[in-house]
Parts: C-alpha cells; structure tokens; sequence
C-alpha cells in the first residue's frame, strides 16, 4: 500500500510497525456543538482508510479521541449554565447515533479527554525535568519549542524565519507566529467548576496534550497512522509530535494522513453565511445518507470538495445504477462462488494507491457498463454472474452506498430461486405458493426473459 504522508510531502510505501496489526489514531470531535459535514468528511475518510487496510488483509486497533474538555467545551457550557459533563454528554449521544446513521465502522476506543488527565500530568512533569516546559509565574505550564529542534516539520515552518512571540494560552491559533504552547491551564474565574488538581495548583490541560495523553496510553509510543482534517496539521499535530517525542524518545507517528476540506456551493461553510449543514440538514433537505457519502467518495481524500445540494441528482442515477444491476445478476448467478472478476483486482489496487476512491469508481463503473452489456446480449454465464455480485458487494464494503432498504434479503432470493423451479416443472400450486411467501415479507417477484426480479413493496 501506498500513502501519501504530510511529514515527508511525498507518496511512501506503507511498513507498519506490526505486519499483522495496524496502530490507528484519528482525531474525533469537540463536543460542544453537532458535528457539521466538514467534520463527517474527515471521518469518512478515515473510515475508507480503514476498511481498505481491513480488505487487504490487516487487522487494525483503531482509537477515536473525543474531546470534553477545552477552551470550546467551557465556553459553550458557561453560557448555557449547564455542568459541562451533562452539556457533553448530550452532544457525545449526537455523535454516536450519527456514525451509525453514517455507516462508519467503530472505533476500538472513543477515550474521553476528562478520563486521562492523571496521564497527562505524568507526561506535563517529565517533559519540565528533561527542560522541555516550565511553569509561568501564573501557574500555567508551557512547552519550549526551542527545546525541540524538529518543531515545525510537519507543516514545514522554519522557526528562524518566523517571529516568535513569548507563549501563547489559547487552543487554537495561527502559524504567524510562532509561540510557546500551554500544556497546562491555571484555573481562572470563568471555568467555574472545571478544573483538577495538579502538582503546580488546580487547573486544566491544554488541547494538545489530550490527545498525546490518549494515544500514547492506548496505542503505545509509536503509532503507524495518524489522521485528521487539514486544519489540524497546525498547531494540533505539530504540537503532538514536539510533546509526545519529547516525553518518548521516540518516532510518534509514522504516517501523517489529513483530508482536504468540504465546501459548500464554493464556499467555505460559515454560520453566518447560511450554508452550514450538519447530518440532519441535509436529510431533510432530500439527501440520504448512502448519496452523501457516494459524492464525499467522488473526489479524492486530499482534494477540496465542493458540496452541493444540486449533485443529489448525480448520487441517486449511480446508486440506482449499482442496484439494478445487482438485482438483475440475483436470478442468474451460480451460488457459492468465491472469486471475482478481474475488474476487482484493479478496482482494489487503486485503493491501495493512497485511496484514489475516484479512480476505484472510474474501474468499477466501466466494468458495470460491459456486464449490462452481456446481460442485454444474453453472453453471461451463472460463474460470471456470481464473480459480479461479489464485485458490488466488495464495492459496498469499501464505500457504503447501497441503501439498506433496497438490499435483498437472503431468504426472499432462495424462496425466488425455489419459485423459478418450481415453474421450469410447471409446479404451479408450488409456484403460487412461494410467491404469496415473497409476498408476505415485503417483496414482489416479477418473471423476465433474464429469470426473475425483485422489488421492494412501496
């Protein structure tokens, strides 16, 4: 497998760690507000990397951080005067209903920052012994990136070009300037009741070594992939890897992988200009989950994507396109048939070259357009039937998009096939009987020169 990784800016063989088992952290949400679609195509990019390393023969231990506690988190809470566990908790339900509205795979671990703050002062004390922090007169701690001599080197900065103010306190800020990162808060008025006790006064742990904290602790030292939104590459990342190298003495993460931004109509989304969308949105806007995903798909991960309403249209034609044609393959396929076209072995190969999803689709809907072709001709045989079904279904795994309610139950395609026996024996009794069974869960069979057709009941 191929990835193109932020670190070195150029496309490397993947060599994990572990041959048989992949370390995987991603980024998760900040639960202070729904997660919009710009966050949900980071996830499911995320997601297709995963299943792509499960489908060529990996196992993966996957950890997704969810971050309860930061300057975004206390602020949203304050002002809704609710206790910031409970005002959490209900936007961490949000988020778990919607990955299985999504389709995307679980996580192994969802480790919740307020859960690791004894492991993060561990770490915020060795690194003030090796002299990579120190403690402001105000109590908060920060750490020296002049200590690091590699800071700067996944986002390419060269700190004796940039100028460099004395520290900085908030979460999030720009590569400007260049500043000294708070990796503990002192408590202040406004967290109210937010705060843990600690070796230099009661406080709070900064953004960035949360997620060292909790990767570290659930993955060990030296990770094989690291993901994230591009956005996150500064200061996020760049600080995970001067702390967490620091405190290790080792390589934190081998492969940087971070996914371009979602646009909405060729604008960045902005609450202020009305084209922010979360999940729910655009459900009720008309588009379903499965087309959300097809036109996330439909552009590479590290490409912007512009996110239209109007392209509904383009999901639904292919989506309808890859299940007629399954539909169409059911009465003819052999059963039990274990391999796959040749198209597939291609289609995979693609995904292997840092998940070209575009070029995976431009080979699987070729391949669709020659197997109608032989199905209108009359030239596909029972084998080449089943090898097709198994190619959509692969297809399927990797990308989620045929709706569930149009897939055919097991059973309904047995009682059909039992059906279109009974009929080649003129058992019309036998016939009937099954129809009314095909019937009775929901479907309608329908009789063809090609063999049987199966639609779903409206």
């Amino acid at each position: 497998m191929i990835f193109y990784n932020s670190l070195s800016r150029e496309k490397e063989l993947f060599k994990p760690i572990d041959k048989k088992l992949i370390t995987l952290y991603t980024c998760g949400p900040t639960v202070y507000d729904s997660p919009h679609i710009g966050n949900y195509r980071t996830f499911l990019f995320e997601d297709l990397l995963k299943r792509t390393l499960i489908a060529s023969g990996f196992k993966v231990k996957h950890a997704m951080n969810i971050t309860d506690i930061d300057d975004k988190t206390i602020k949203a809470s304050t002002n809704e005067k609710i206790d910031l566990k409970e005002f959490t908790k209900k936007y961490i339900n949000i988020f778990f209903d919607e990955l299985k509205i999504l389709r995307i795979l679980p996580a192994d671990y969802y480790p919740r920052a307020t859960k690791y703050i004894s492991e993060m002062i561990a770490i915020i004390e060795n690194l003030i012994s090796k002299n990579h922090a120190y403690i402001s007169s105000s109590g908060d701690v920060y750490f020296s990136i002049e200590s690091f001599q590699k800071y700067g080197t996944l986002t390419n900065l060269k700190l004796d070009k940039l100028i460099q103010s004395k520290r900085v306190l908030s979460d999030e800020y720009s590569s400007d300037i260049i500043q000294d990162f708070a990796l503990w808060k002192a408590y202040k008025h406004s967290d109210g009741n937010v705060y843990w006790q600690s070796p230099w006064g009661k406080g709070r742990p900064g953004w960035h070594i949360e997620c060292s904290a909790m990767a570290m602790n659930l993955l060990g030292n030296s990770i094989d992939i690291h993901c994230g939104g591009v956005d996150n590459k500064f200061p996020h990342h760049e600080n995970e890897i001067a702390q967490s190298e620091c405190f290790s003495q080792s390589k934190f993460v081998n492969y940087w992988l971070h996914s371009n931004f979602l646009l909405v109509d060729g604008e960045k989304m902005s609450k202020s200009k009305g084209n922010f969308y979360t999940l729910k949105d655009i459900i009720k806007k008309g588009m379903s989950v499965e087309e959300f995903r097809y036109m996330i798909f439909s552009a590479h991960y590290r490409s912007k994507i512009n996110f239209s309403l109007k392209r509904i249209n383009n999901a639904k034609k292919a989506i309808s396109r890859i299940t007629n044609l399954k539909h169409k393959l059911i009465p003819i396929a052999k059963d039990k048939i274990q391999t796959f076209p040749n198209a597939k072995k291609r289609f995979h190969e693609a995904l292997k070259d840092d998940l070209d999803s575009p070029k995976a689709f431009s080979i699987f809907f070729e391949w669709l357009k020659d197997i109608n072709l032989m199905i209108d001709n009359g030239t596909i045989s029972e084998t080449e039937a089943a090898k097709s079904i198994n190619f959509i279904n692969f297809f399927d795994y990797i990308f989620q998009v045929i709706p569930k309610n149009k897939e055919i139950p097991e059973k309904i395609i047995h009682y059909a096939k039992l059906r279109e026996t009974a009929r080649m024996k003129k058992d019309w009794a036998e016939a009937d009987k099954l129809r009314n069974k095909i019937d009775y869960y929901g479907w309608i069979v329908e009789d063809s020169k090609e063999g049987f057709r199966l639609k779903k009941k409206l």
